[in-house]
């Protein structure tokens, strides 16, 4: 199944993101979001995967001042979209994990795996940074085990890859603002878009 998944994931796709429209950011099944309520003025949905490079990198330089500025305060509302890279069988499970951690943990357990990739690139073994990641988040080996193995839940994701795929997504990370592909992901030029579209009437 997890070989599937990791196809499904690197298969290139077709439609062009400007094609995108506003339905990608209405609610979709699987997506786990913070910050304002559903229907807010400004929505951002971010694909990403916890071994992606540049979503590490935009997780540790923009995130947390994004956080500030706009999930914290309930301006904006933040959703995650997963959307696995390679080696996809890590990803997958980084998502897995996160999942199984509950909602109130998810972002922390992406956070931690997302700049724990230094470790797998020095050659830490990724099961290893899984599993101490998932006892950080209260999980123990037996569930962390079943939660990785979990066929439902993988056939979940499944689904929520292919949902992706079909919005056009292609590459990681993906911004979209209230359902239109920013190429600007930076603070300064999230911020210009999200804080034109609060003081609009």
């Amino acid at each position: 199944m997890l070989r599937k998944l990791a196809g499904a994931a690197a298969l290139t796709v077709t439609l062009a993101l400007a094609a995108c429209g506003g339905k990608n950011s209405a609610p979709a099944e699987g997506d786990m979001a913070i910050g304002a309520p559903e229907g807010a003025k400004v929505t951002v949905v971010e694909y990403a995967s916890v071994t992606c490079g540049a979503c590490a990198a935009w997780n540790a330089e923009v995130w947390p001042e994004f956080k500030t500025k706009y999930v914290d305060t309930k301006k904006v509302r933040y959703v995650f979209r997963e959307f696995p890279t390679p080696p996809e069988n890590v990803a997958v499970s980084g998502f897995l994990v996160a999942r199984c951690a509950g909602e109130d943990k998810y972002f922390d357990v992406l956070d931690h795996l997302m700049r724990a990739q230094t470790e797998m690139h020095a050659g830490v073994p990724p099961r290893d940074i899984l599993l101490r990641t998932a006892q950080g988040a209260g999980l123990s080996e037996a569930e962390f085990q079943r939660c990785i193995t979990d066929k439902d839940a993988v056939a979940a994701m499944e689904k929520r890859i292919s949902a992706a795929r079909a919005a056009g997504v292609g590459h990681t990370p993906t911004f979209m603002i209230n359902g239109e592909v920013v190429s600007d992901r930076s603070m300064s030029g999230l911020s210009q878009r999200i804080d034109s579209l609060l003081a609009a009437k």
